[in-house]
């Protein structure tokens, strides 16, 4: 019992100081005051102006878009390249291709979103192609940030589910196509929508490369609200992360009912 109460206290300041923050700019987005430092009264003044405010709407908007193309892009990608690595075996020139893989995981995001620009740059010399820096480019920088991490979730999922199911169901004279369809891709389906998941959440938090590979007319919602905070914090800012908080707890607690129901059911 004496063991179990430092415990207890170094956890509840742990998760204090992971959560007393977000709790802090949940109540000050209802406080009437501009200032952090005073409490003038409850008000929902900053949640209207949120509303009003164009250009974080369209952003957010643009943020939405890339990542969710960039996230099914990297999930197809990435589903491939987790499959060879898990199913192939050893081929040739499979160290380098570990290698670019992992890469993306290791390097600083400021390298890889320098690299890309540079490539884009040089594309457009060659080809033409891409036509400036925009949306375009934002969207095939984060799908190829990603792609490294849908391939190791997808890895991961086929090693674990070993290769037992699969050949039963080619023992019983089962095309290949038809094990991939009926065995193989259920199994990875967990796999592909967590990897299209996370990819979809690192787009949708990426700063660095999306400023790199960014132009004009093309500024995501992390990297309006980073400029917006180089001038200062505004209530608006506290009322948007209070919504995109709700956003995700509301999620969490989805997905938190539908285990429940679905072990019950199980049992």
């Amino acid at each position: 019992m004496r063991r179990s109460l430092p415990l207890t206290a170094w956890l509840i300041l742990a998760y204090a100081f992971l959560y007393a923050p977000i709790a802090f700019l949940v109540v000050f987005s209802f406080n009437g005051s501009r200032l952090v430092t005073s409490w003038t009264g409850f008000s929902t003044r900053w949640y209207a102006s949120l509303a009003g405010n164009d250009s974080l709407i369209e952003a957010a908007l643009l943020s939405l878009r890339i990542a969710a193309v960039s996230a099914t892009i990297a999930t197809v990608i990435g589903a491939a390249a987790g499959y060879a690595l898990a199913r192939f075996g050893r081929f040739r020139a499979r160290l380098l291709f570990e290698g670019t893989i992992a890469a993306p995981l290791v390097l600083p995001e400021v390298i890889t979103g320098l690299s890309l620009l540079l490539l884009f740059v040089a594309l457009e010399d060659l080809t033409g192609f891409p036509t400036g820096r925009g949306a375009g480019t934002v969207t095939l920088a984060h799908a190829a940030v990603s792609v490294s991490y849908v391939t190791v979730v997808v890895r991961a999922r086929l090693a674990e589910s070993g290769l037992a199911l699969e050949e039963a169901a080619a023992d019983l004279y089962a095309p290949p196509w038809k094990v991939f369809a009926l065995i193989t891709l259920p199994l990875l389906a967990p796999a592909l929508v967590s990897g299209w998941l996370l990819a979809f959440t690192l787009s949708m938090d990426d700063v660095v490369v999306a400023s790199f590979t960014s132009g004009p007319g093309a500024s995501t919602l992390p990297m309006v609200v980073f400029s917006t905070t180089r001038m200062g914090v505004t209530p608006e800012l506290y009322a948007l992360a209070t919504v995109i908080a709700a956003v995700v707890a509301v999620g969490l607690v989805l997905v938190i009912v539908a285990k429940s129901l679905a072990s019950r059911r199980s049992a």
